[in-house]
């Protein structure tokens, strides 16, 4: 028997229901991929209470690695028993699936199934993030928002290594600690800090060039407010809900800032979008130079749990669930 996590009407952790699926076999192009590990993600959230809907019923997840068990008509370059890995296709939590074989990349050697869970989705965004939206380059100071979470503790490292000074905010001395230990130079504990006052004190009032923001409605009008002119603020998600509506003459009067709301399927939608992306991810992952923090696991049948803690701001840097 197979089973799956599944959401029958959007709610809260409670809605997410474990029971007996049926897989079958792959279609054309597809392949037949048997979960090891499945990544959480806030975006799970999102598709769970119905934030961004999906219809109904839906299995959520949108990262995942595992083993090929099989090949349908057309797959080329994948066999039976390769190791491999996808992120930003819905249908994660579950303890097998089909999925079109151009959606998924060879996990390399060196790089374990519960990593390449892990990271995927949350390295391939910061790659589009600190390569494709605002190319990070040394000497630039930049904030990051969540530093301690998942994307930000792989922000935090990626951007360092290209050699950048570090801003990140966290909610607690815990994981201000984190942060700095993955490469932040100034943690900002924002339940104590106002996280604008601090970046102009560290930056003696240049402000900053980008702003990675990941929370939304609490730190937004904030956040514009630490762009020099012509800075760039690049909002990849909303966990503390939507930001509030903007009359867009605020950006002019603020200093001809930019604006944009990027999501990692514009960046992977291609095949060959995809394999450059994972690359790059593996490669920094290789070098020693980013480390994937898996600080949390759950068995996948326990993902409510798993969600609970990560509305709560009780997990750090990347969570795996079990399969």
């Amino acid at each position: 028997m197979t089973h799956a996590i599944r959401i029958h009407k959007p709610g809260g952790p409670e809605a997410l229901v474990w029971e007996e699926i049926q897989v079958g076999s792959p279609g054309p192009g597809q392949v037949r991929l048997r979960h090891t590990a499945v990544g959480l993600n806030f975006i799970d959230v999102y598709h769970r209470t119905g934030l961004y809907p999906l219809p109904l019923p839906l299995i959520i997840g949108s990262e995942g690695a595992g083993v090929v068990e099989a090949l349908g008509p057309g797959v080329t370059g994948l066999q039976p028993g390769d190791r491999v890995a996808y992120a930003g296709v819905t249908g994660a939590y579950a303890e097998a699936r089909l999925i079109q074989a151009d959606r998924v990349v060879k996990i390399p050697a060196g790089i374990t199934d519960h990593q390449a869970a892990a990271m995927m989705l949350q390295g391939m965004t910061v790659r589009y993030l600190i390569r494709e939206v605002y190319p990070v380059k040394a000497g630039d100071t930049i904030l990051i928002h969540a530093a301690a979470g998942g994307v930000g503790l792989i922000l935090c490292q990626w951007a360092k290594s290209l050699g950048a000074t570090v801003i990140g905010t966290v909610s607690s001395d815990e994981k201000a600690e984190l942060a700095k230990a993955h490469g932040c130079d100034h943690p900002i504990v924002y339940t104590r800090e106002d996280f604008q006052k601090r970046v102009m004190e560290i930056t003696e009032g240049k402000k900053l060039p980008v702003v990675y923001d990941s929370i939304g409605r609490d730190t937004f009008m904030q956040s514009l407010d630490c762009l020099r002119p012509r800075g760039l603020m690049a909002m990849f998600g909303q966990a503390s809900g939507p930001p509030p509506p903007m009359e867009i003459n605020l950006l002019a009067q603020k200093g001809s800032l930019y604006l944009t709301r990027p999501t990692l399927g514009t960046f992977i939608a291609s095949a060959e979008g995809l394999k450059t992306t994972a690359d790059d991810l593996f490669e920094i992952v290789a070098s020693g130079k980013v480390k994937i923090s898996v600080n949390q696991t759950y068995p996948l049948k326990d993902a409510a749990q798993a969600h609970r803690d990560l509305e709560a701001r009780k997990t750090t840097g990347s969570t795996v669930l079990m399969v």
